[in-house]
């Protein structure tokens, strides 16, 4: 008997859930805080990178706002969002070395798939690290990033979601400093947020 309630109970909780629209949930005003986690894999197919031999270990907090309301229509209808996201990672290829920073990161909203939101977003930002000037492909400490990819967000509940992507992660000094190959990196992540109810 207990069983049976408490079945009925989830199901109940499970049917409230799947109730919600997201573009509802995902109004202008709203907020996403979260975090990732991502591997970071060197290439040189794109750019003139020296080696492949760079790969890190990144941990990426994230606060966000929605800033627009619903822009377009049929399936790319979507939303703005700003998200601030530091940055900590661990290189753990060519050799040991660490790297701290963040971004400011546009990403657009597909609103148009139910529980399952595509995204596209794209950054810039700063970071420090010690790799350099022990690689030939970069002579400061200081470097910029750029970013951008797809991914997709997944409504566990009303506001909690599954994240995951993956973006072309691009690091240099923009020749600032004698040596500036760049770092080109795949960076596939995954995460989880929570949305706030719309605060304005």
């Amino acid at each position: 008997m207990l069983t049976i309630v408490m079945l009925w109970a989830s199901g109940s909780v499970a049917s409230a859930q799947s109730s919600f629209e997201v573009r509802d949930v995902m109004p202008r005003g709203t907020m996403e805080l979260g975090g990732a986690v991502g591997y970071a894999q060197g290439t040189t197919a794109i750019g003139n990178g020296s080696s492949s031999n760079r790969s890190a270990v990144f941990v990426l907090p994230r606060v966000g706002m929605v800033l627009t309301d619903p822009l377009g229509k049929s399936w790319w209808e979507g939303n703005v969002e700003l998200l601030v996201e530091p940055l900590f990672g661990r290189f753990i290829k060519p050799f040991a070395a660490e790297a701290v920073g963040g971004s400011f990161v546009l990403k657009y909203n597909f609103l148009s798939f139910g529980r399952w939101v595509p995204f596209w977003d794209a950054g810039a930002g700063m970071i420090w690290t010690n790799l350099a000037p022990r690689i030939p492909e970069q002579s400061t400490q200081f470097e910029f990033v750029l970013e951008t990819g797809p991914g997709v967000q997944y409504f566990v509940t009303d506001r909690i979601t599954w994240t995951m992507g993956v973006r072309l992660h691009h690091i240099s000094n923009s020749n600032l400093g004698d040596r500036n190959t760049g770092i080109n990196g795949v960076l596939p992540y995954v995460g989880v947020s929570f949305f706030t109810p719309r605060l304005f």
